[in-house]
C-alpha cells in the first residue's frame, strides 16, 4: 500500500517556483468577467438578445450616467449604504459577542446556542410579515433584518474558530498565570482570528442579502426601491444596473477582507507565504 507524499512548496525546484509565480493570476482573476461582459455586449448588439430582456452594457452605463446625472443614483445608493453600514454594525458585533460567549462557556452555550440554530434556521422571507408587525415599515425593521443577516454567520465561525484552538495553548495561559482576559486577548482572538475573517465574507453577503429583502419594506430609497419602480415600468436596463451595483459592492468588500487578512495574519504561516 502506497502513501502519498505531499511536498511543500519550499521544497520544490526553483524553476518551478519560478513558473508558479510567473503566472498571472490576478489578470487572469478579472479575465472572465470582462469576456463576458463582452460577449454579453455582442449578443445585445446583433439582437440575439432583446433589450426588454438584457440591455447590452454600453446601455446600462449609459443609463447609470442619466441617473448620476441627475442625482438619482447618488441619493438610493447613499441609502442603501447608510442601511447596510449601520446593520452590519450592530450585527457583526453582536455575532462575535454571542460567539465569544458561547465558544468560551459551556453554559453559555447551553443557554443560547441551540435557540440561535433555530434563529438560524428560518428564512428571512418567513419572519417578513413578523417584522412589519413589530417594526412597522420604517428604518428599523430593514436595520434588523440586515443584522440578524450578518450576526449568524460571525457567530457560527467565532464559536468554530475558539473550539479549534491548541487546548495546550490554554493550558499553557493557566501555567504562566494569565488571567481571562489577557487569555482572550492573546491566545482566543489571534487563534480564531482565521475564522473570523472568513465569516466577515459571509456577513457582508448576508447583509447585502438582507437589505435586498429589506428594502422591500415600503422603502422611499435605496437601490432595492429602484429596482422596484424599474421593474413596474419595464425599466430593464436600471434593474440589471442595481445587479451589477451589488455585485461591484460585492467585489469590494470581498478586497477589503482580503487585505484585512493579510495585514492582520501575517503571523499565520498559511498567510505569511500569501503577503510574500
Amino acid at each position: 500500500m502506497t502513501r502519498a507524499v505531499v511536498v511543500p512548496s519550499a521544497a520544490l525546484p526553483a524553476s518551478t517556483r519560478a513558473r508558479s509565480r510567473g503566472f498571472p493570476y490576478r489578470a487572469a482573476s478579472w479575465l472572465t468577467p470582462v469576456a463576458v461582459l463582452a460577449l454579453w455586449e455582442l449578443l445585445a448588439r446583433l439582437g440575439v438578445l432583446p433589450k426588454q430582456v438584457l440591455p447590452a452594457p454600453s446601455s446600462v452605463l449609459a443609463k447609470a450616467g442619466d441617473l448620476l446625472a441627475d442625482g438619482e443614483l447618488t441619493t438610493n445608493l447613499l441609502a442603501s449604504l447608510q442601511r447596510s453600514a449601520t446593520g452590519f454594525a450592530i450585527g457583526a458585533s453582536t455575532g462575535v459577542a454571542l460567539g465569544l460567549l458561547v465558544g468560551l462557556s459551556k453554559v453559555a452555550e447551553a443557554l443560547l446556542d441551540r435557540s440561535i440554530q433555530m434563529v438560524r434556521a428560518v428564512p428571512f422571507l418567513a419572519i417578513l410579515p413578523l417584522v412589519i408587525v413589530w417594526f412597522g415599515i420604517g428604518e428599523a425593521g430593514k436595520i434588523f433584518l440586515i443584522s440578524l443577516g450578518s450576526a449568524v454567520p460571525l457567530y457560527l465561525t467565532t464559536v468554530l474558530g475558539i473550539r479549534q484552538i491548541d487546548p495546550k495553548l490554554l493550558e499553557m495561559t493557566d501555567v504562566v498565570g494569565l488571567g481571562r482576559t489577557a487569555q482572550i486577548r492573546w491566545v482566543v482572538l489571534p487563534g480564531a482570528l482565521p475564522s473570523i475573517l472568513g465569516g466577515l465574507r459571509l456577513s457582508l453577503t448576508a447583509a447585502w442579502l438582507a437589505l435586498v429583502i429589506a428594502e422591500t419594506l415600503g422603502a422611499d430609497a435605496g437601490l432595492g426601491f429602484m429596482a422596484t419602480n424599474a421593474r413596474e415600468f419595464l425599466q430593464t436596463d436600471v434593474i440589471v444596473l442595481v445587479v451589477i451595483i451589488y455585485a461591484v459592492i460585492g467585489i469590494l468588500c470581498d478586497l477589503v477582507t482580503r487585505l484585512l487578512e493579510r495585514r492582520l495574519l501575517r503571523w499565520h504561516p498559511t498567510y505569511a507565504r500569501l503577503t510574500a
